[in-house]
């Protein structure tokens, strides 16, 4: 089994306009410094990026590998959330996603969704000529507004949202395919595809598509109260990215999943920095050790209490000391002896046996 690779930092919280945060060669220096080994770029933020150059320029491509080796670190995966997100948009939610897309398409669902998703066709290229395997984002939704069935949901509401979804996302993933680069989707309430059923949906709706896969994020499965080992267990073929992403659900006689629109720092569930929160990381890294992840594990920072600053500078030892080196010998191995079928079958009684 390989060894998981880290710590990465996803760096969208982090980007700002002034010094460290303005250029990807600052931000890296500065990511370098707190001891990441590794970067993941939102391919959506100019200050740090440019999609269209990167997806026809392998000389600008080389230029960001280098830049961010100098710094001491690697490009691990490129983050196309927003765009993913774009790809199918309920009515419901428009005018509030205009916010993601050019102003020339604002108030044109149709036109921000064309593109959004040849941004996303520019992302493989863009990732192949970076030498990247992956990309992680969302699938977007177009029927998350009929999550709670009441009223009843008509029958096939559900059936035709999905096959419209793979409609839309199979020929992206296809594009994806012919550059060799994965998709890991981001399980995420808010899109269509939030957990293990909702992905299973997916992925029958595209055939199984071999470049749907999954970044796996433990906080999101902890908000909706799921088994996130077990889901490790049961899907693990399919991660190809990990957000490592801490959270707490507390629960009480007021609110609880739904945590009653109240505000991040009053929810019943809210996402915090690693270590301050409830998620069993020393078990979801063995998880995933075990079953071979040799992937990127990359801190996403979203805490409603501590500060973006404090939060990343704590997360690297964090995320250190918890990839797991796999051994490739068992503790009694001192004690073994050789292989000798004759004394195998003596030690079972066997021998002289017919």
């Amino acid at each position: 089994m390989g060894r998981m690779k880290g710590p990465g930092l996803f760096l969208a919280q982090f980007a700002g306009n002034e010094a460290p945060f303005d250029t990807l060669e600052n931000i890296s220096k500065w990511a370098a410094g707190l001891g990441y080994r590794g970067v993941q770029i939102p391919c959506t933020d100019a200050r740090l990026f440019d999609l269209g150059l990167a997806a026809e320029s392998q000389t600008y491509c080389d230029e960001l590998r280098g830049i961010c080796a100098d710094a001491g670190v690697e490009i691990t995966e490129l983050s196309t959330h927003l765009l993913g997100q774009l790809v199918a948009v309920h009515p419901a939610y428009d005018l509030a996603f205009d916010a993601f897309a050019p102003q020339a398409t604002h108030g044109k669902p149709a036109a921000r969704q064309a593109w959004a998703v040849e941004q996303l066709m520019l992302a493989a290229r863009a990732a192949r000529n970076l030498g990247l395997d992956t990309t992680v984002g969302f699938t977007g939704a177009l029927a998350f507004p009929y999550l709670y069935p009441w009223p009843q949901r008509p029958a096939g509401l559900i059936e035709e949202a999905f096959a419209e979804l793979a409609r839309r996302w199979r020929p992206i993933l296809d594009a994806h395919d012919v550059q060799g680069v994965d998709i890991g989707f981001e399980l995420h309430p808010g899109e269509d595809v939030f957990d293990g059923a909702t992905f299973e949906m997916f992925l029958d709706a595209l055939d199984g598509h071999e470049r749907a896969r999954i970044n796996y994020d433990p906080s999101h499965f902890l908000l909706q109260q799921m088994d996130y080992l077990a889901f490790i267990d049961l899907y693990h073929e399919r991660i190809c990215a990990f957000h490592v992403k801490d959270a707490e659900f507390n629960p009480d006689g007021r609110q609880g999943v739904y945590s009653g629109y109240q505000p991040w720092l009053s929810r019943a569930g809210r996402f915090r920095s690693l270590g301050d929160g409830q998620v069993d990381f020393g078990a979801v890294f063995s998880k995933l050790a075990r079953h071979g992840y040799d992937s990127w594990a990359v801190l996403e920072w979203e805490c409603c209490l501590k500060s973006p600053e404090q939060g990343a500078a704590q997360g690297a030892p964090f995320i250190a000391r918890h990839i797991i080196d796999v051994t490739d010998k068992a503790f009694d191995d001192f004690a073994g002896a050789a292989t000798d079928g004759a004394r195998n079958r003596a030690m079972l009684g066997l021998e002289g046996a017919a």
